[in-house]
């Protein structure tokens, strides 16, 4: 099929519309105006106001209007014949895209939530690597490619729209994995550089991410990370089925809370000499590209000859600018005499007012917030200064710059925690100078607000952030004399602060052990004093002891000689009872055989009683199973599962 002598035209359907439509809109207000005309000038004036005016020459007017118009066209749709051949070579970079599609990513401290604008950036990143192989990396608990690397636009585009929260089954967030699967993605061993961008909040519930950047970067990849979320994070919410909302809990039935980890970010972007950027504002991407993935070199990926068609839109352009001068220099008006000429001059005193009424109309620039929060600055009145740049900040709240203006007016003014919010927002600058002074200002400001805080603990804590501060202030300006200087006091001031604390915990260690020995010492002593109460005790005990028994022995004696004369007694009772018990023994020989013939014939009533009374003396027995086995409780392996 032969090629049509246009790069667009699709646009030339517009040529036919345009004509027709001009000419008819054109030949409507030509009626309307005449009519208007008609309506508020008499008859008998309109012919000497029009004296001269040729409708010829106002029709030609108009015709050369709408052929220039319809040459626009043409132009538009860039006519070319002629081509030549040429050789095209593409050069890019291999560049891995990982975004984090686990349940953390549903926290909606960035609008609309975290997923949503990783894959905006994830699509505005591939309409900038134009001429660079892309692929995808799926991560949450696990990690798998989603799109090989290729110079598929629209496979990537739809491979990017199909990620969502359930496209991994297993719950979590493994970054590690996700590294080894980017590495893995690159098969072909060529010269050109691996790039990773992971596009992530930062929770790596393996531990294991900095150990897998480590051996990516002996692979020669580079990772560039962007932190999607925010410091104080968001309770994660999901919604069922039935379309109520829930909070995820862990497994103790705690809501979960996400924050942003941008350390971790910060230190895997530093071991394979990559950089880690916020994605805040709409140009984070484009700074991404620019200042981290463009000045890399890149490897030839294919050369092939292309047909170079001539554009020939020049010759149509440079005709539709000499119809447009002509229309401008054919005047409506014949030569006429001065004295038809003098009814022009009411047309002259009108264009002078209107020109003068435009120019009084003209709005006067009053001096910007952001000039009288400088003015204020400057002059030393730094809440009123950061009072300008809040207002300020209201009607542009992504500008970096007064973000950056705003937190120095508040770092003056000794407010360190709102002088901190604002530099953090300001971190988003696509400009790497002014992150390099929000760096050092925050270095600066997390250091005296750790000062002023009574709290060992969270003097420490902020002090480090200083200090961190300070290193990425380092490296964006590694000549920076006065960060350097910074960074080793605050250094410095932190190791005193280490020490003090040590010397307080061992001083309340042997304070508590003097205590526990005075302690000690007083048991011991009231020990001593027992026992001494004790023996004193049982010598009393012995003496009344052996009182008693003196006076048992006294009472023994005079019992016994009590006994021994009953005894004397009895025996002569017993000789007169044995001569009795001779003779009655006949008689109890008789009655012996009675009873036992009684008890025989025991009656139905006294065999039930003698019955109840054995079940009454019966115990229940437990049968207990050899075969039990004790409970043990099971070790299974806790997945976070967001």
């Amino acid at each position: 099929m032969e090629r049509w002598p246009f790069e667009h035209p699709q646009l030339l359907w517009l040529f036919p519309v345009v004509l027709v439509g001009l000419s008819l809109f054109l030949a409507w207000s030509w009626r309307k105006r005449r009519w208007l005309m008609g309506q508020f000038v008499q008859s008998r004036l309109l012919s000497s106001l029009t004296v001269g005016v040729s409708q010829a020459r106002q029709k030609a007017r108009l015709g050369i209007l709408v052929i220039a118009a319809g040459l626009l066209v043409l132009v538009l749709a860039r006519p070319q014949w002629g081509f030549t051949w040429e050789e095209a070579r593409q050069r890019g970079l291999d560049i891995i895209v990982a975004i984090d599609t686990s349940r953390s990513m549903l926290a909606e401290d960035v609008q609309p939530n975290r997923l949503a604008r990783a894959k905006l950036a994830a699509l505005d990143l591939k309409r900038l690597a134009k001429t660079d192989r892309v692929g995808l990396v799926a991560f949450a608990g696990s990690a798998f490619l989603q799109c090989p690397l290729s110079f598929d636009d629209e496979a990537f585009r739809q491979s990017v729209r199909d990620l969502d929260v359930n496209i991994i089954p297993q719950g979590g967030t493994a970054i590690a994995e996700a590294i080894d699967t980017a590495r893995h993605a690159f098969k072909e061993k060529n010269d050109n550089h691996k790039v990773l961008v992971l596009f992530t909040d930062g929770e790596d519930h393996d531990g294991a991410a900095l150990d897998s950047a480590k051996a990516a970067a002996k692979e020669g990849m580079r990772i560039f990370t962007v932190g999607v979320g925010t410091r104080n994070g968001e309770m994660l919410r999901i919604t069922d089925s039935r379309g109520r909302v829930e909070f995820i809990k862990d497994d103790q039935g705690n809501a979960v809370k996400s924050h942003l980890n941008d350390k971790l970010l910060n230190d895997i972007s530093r071991e394979t000499g990559g950089f880690y950027m916020l994605l805040a504002g709409a140009n984070t991407v484009d700074v991404l590209y620019e200042q981290g993935l463009s000045p890399l070199p890149k490897a030839d990926l294919n050369a092939r000859q292309v047909k170079r068609f001539h554009e020939r839109y020049q010759w149509f352009l440079a005709l539709v600018i000499l119809l447009l001068i002509a229309e401008m220099f054919i005047p409506e008006r014949k030569m006429v005499r001065k004295s038809e000429a003098i009814l022009n001059q009411p047309n002259q005193e009108l264009r002078k007012a209107v020109a003068t009424l435009l120019l009084l109309a003209l709005p006067v620039c009053a001096f910007s917030s952001p000039g009288r929060g400088l003015s204020q600055y400057e002059a030393g009145k730094y809440d009123s200064s950061l009072r300008e740049y809040q207002n300020a900040l209201h009607d542009h709240p992504n500008d970096p710059r007064l973000q950056y203006n705003a937190g120095a007016a508040a770092y003056q003014a000794k407010r360190y925690d709102k002088a901190i919010e604002f530099l953090t927002s300001s971190l988003s600058a696509p400009d790497l100078k002014l992150q390099q002074r929000a760096y050092y200002n925050l270095g600066n400001a997390q250091f005296r607000l750790g000062e002023d805080d009574t709290e060992a603990q969270k003097k420490q804590e902020s002090w480090e952030s200083s200090v961190q501060n300070y290193e990425s202030a380092l490296k964006l300006d590694p000549n920076d004399i006065d960060a350097k200087y910074n960074l080793e006091l605050v250094k410095k001031k932190l190791e005193e602060l280490k020490q003090q604390q040590q010397k307080q915990q061992q001083q309340n260690q042997d304070n508590k052990d003097n205590k526990d020995d005075k302690k000690d010492q007083k048991e011991k002593q009231d020990q001593q004093q027992k026992e001494k109460e004790k023996q004193k005790q049982d010598q009393q005990k012995q003496e009344q002891d052996k009182q008693q028994q003196e006076q048992q022995k006294q009472e023994a004696d005079k019992k016994k000689q009590e006994e021994q004369k009953q005894d004397q007694q009895k025996a002569d009772q017993k000789k007169q009872d044995d001569a009795q018990a001779q003779k009655e023994q006949g008689e109890k020989d008789d009655k012996n055989n009675q009873g036992q013939a009684m008890v025989a014939r025991m009656t139905p009533q006294q065999a039930a009683q003698l019955l109840d009374t054995q079940k009454s003396e019966e115990k229940a027995m437990m049968f207990i199973p050899e075969n039990i086995r004790a409970k043990t409780n099971r070790h299974d392996r806790v997945f976070k599962d967001w």
